[in-house]
């Protein structure tokens, strides 16, 4: 969209403004970067929205439930793409899930990828680092869901879901038969309704990518989370836990940092830690199981986020 970023540097011309000053281009850089993800996201949520009508929680609950073994996690990791579910709204999925008797690996397989691998990311992503590395991203997040559910199953983790969900009933609804008028009206509530719960997030997260950009030195990102230094990625990891955002809210800062010299697997380790391993996710999801499998989870995801990291920065000169 570089028209767009031609016609903001211009009208903030005309207003005055120095672009090449750091207040210019902190403000060229939040007003681009916060008109094209919600002009992008205005577009994609509405047309991902009617895709997903076809998926509602009873559905995608039956349509797991007909798959065994390593395919019943992919399918549950391919699922996850297509669902409209962060990782906080994911987690009453899960318990869904485990009520109805389906297996605990194939559960941690959708609710790893549900809000790590998003379509609506996917364009984000293409738009801002290219097509080549946001395949590799869904391709990485998928084999991360796929492998940490199976692994999972392996431990005999099934025991450390709380009593209260395995003993809980399970109601089997029939998935809504919605007409192609319905589909519409659904999409349009979720756009309005995904827009407004993503909004504060972009703002902070573009807000926050805006200061990198243009306020930090270019040679202090490169000092710290720079490709070639070994803790860059655990560092990163670690610091996108605490953070509560929706992954359209990670995406700007992972930009500036990119752009100021920072690993490519470097903040593609922050935007993935910020999405799967987020506290108030991991706070939700210790009620629903117990402490050894969340610490197992928490484990496995950090792990693979590393290794994810580690691979794309080793492999940054092939994108």
């Amino acid at each position: 969209m570089k028209w767009l970023n031609v016609i903001i540097g211009n009208l903030l011309s005309r207003l005055g403004l120095d672009l090449e000053s750091r207040l210019g281009g902190s403000l060229h850089f939040f007003f681009y970067d916060v008109i094209k993800i919600f002009i992008l996201l205005s577009v994609l949520i509405f047309g991902i929205s009617y895709i997903q009508s076809y998926f509602p929680p009873e559905r995608t609950k039956q349509i797991l439930s007909k798959f065994r073994g390593i395919s019943a996690n992919i399918f549950a990791a391919l699922l996850g793409t297509v669902t409209p579910f962060c990782s906080c709204s994911s987690i009453p999925l899960f318990i869904g899930f485990i009520s109805a008797g389906l297996p605990v690996g194939i559960t941690f397989s959708f609710l790893i990828s549900s809000p790590l691998v998003d379509l609506g990311s996917l364009i984000l992503i293409t738009s801002i680092f290219g097509l080549q590395i946001a395949v590799a991203y869904v391709i990485v997040g998928l084999v991360l869901a796929v492998l940490g559910g199976l692994l999972i199953e392996k431990m005999g983790m099934e025991a450390y879901v709380e009593d209260f969900i395995r003993s809980a009933p399970a109601i089997d609804l029939e998935a809504e038969s919605l007409t192609r008028r319905d589909r519409i009206i659904y999409a349009k509530e979720q756009l309005a309704s995904t827009i407004k719960k993503v909004a504060p997030y972009i703002f902070v997260g573009v807000g926050i990518g805006a200061a990198i950009h243009n306020f930090i030195p270019t040679r202090y990102v490169e000092a710290l989370l720079g490709g070639s230094h070994w803790y860059s990625v655990p560092l990163a990891t670690l610091v996108g836990v605490p953070m509560y955002a929706d992954i359209f809210g990670a995406i700007p800062v992972a930009e500036s940092l990119f752009d100021k010299g920072a690993g490519l697997g470097t903040v593609l380790s922050f935007m993935m830690a910020v999405t799967a391993l987020s506290l108030p996710s991991l706070i939700m999801l210790r009620k629903a199981v117990k402490p050894k499998l969340l610490f197992t989870f928490t484990v496995i995801v950090t792990i693979g986020i590393i290794f994810i990291g580690y691979l794309f920065n080793a492999c940054a000169f092939m994108f």
